[in-house]
């Protein structure tokens, strides 16, 4: 079987914000920015990997949702615990300084974890967290 990972779907509450630091703090490249209605869908990609994407949504765009399940969503994406993506490099520590600099939260420092993986961890400007593991 030959597959590999096209798109992934992270919510994002502020297009704006959402692509100064995709873009501009991790490095990756806008592929498309689709508004509708008031609301943008931002896709997002490293530039060396263009079949891979994020694609930044906008949360509970689904007409079949209800004000209260809406407002459920925006409080999960606000703690963190509603997506989250995890990202890897050859150089955390390079990666962690940047991502500090740029005044993103962080959640954790470069640690090595009892599971094998040295890794460290961020929030994006929605709340999503962001892994980002020292790749081998």
């Amino acid at each position: 079987m030959d597959i590999t990972i096209h798109n992934t779907f992270l919510p994002q509450t502020d297009p704006d914000a959402a692509l100064a630091f995709y873009r501009d703090v991790l490095g990756f490249e806008l592929r498309m920015d689709v508004g509708y209605e008031g609301m943008r869908w931002l896709t997002v990609g490293p530039p060396n990997q263009p079949g891979t994407s994020v694609v930044l949504h906008p949360p509970a765009a689904d007409p079949g949702i209800t004000d209260d399940e809406r407002r459920t969503i925006l409080e999960l994406i606000a703690k963190g615990t509603y997506g989250a993506l995890t990202l890897a490099t050859p150089d955390l520590d390079g990666v962690f300084d940047r991502l500090q600099a740029s005044g993103a939260e962080v959640l954790q420092e470069p640690t090595d974890q009892p599971y094998g993986i040295r890794d460290c961890a961020f929030r994006d400007p929605s709340g999503n967290v962001i892994r980002i593991n020292q790749a081998s």
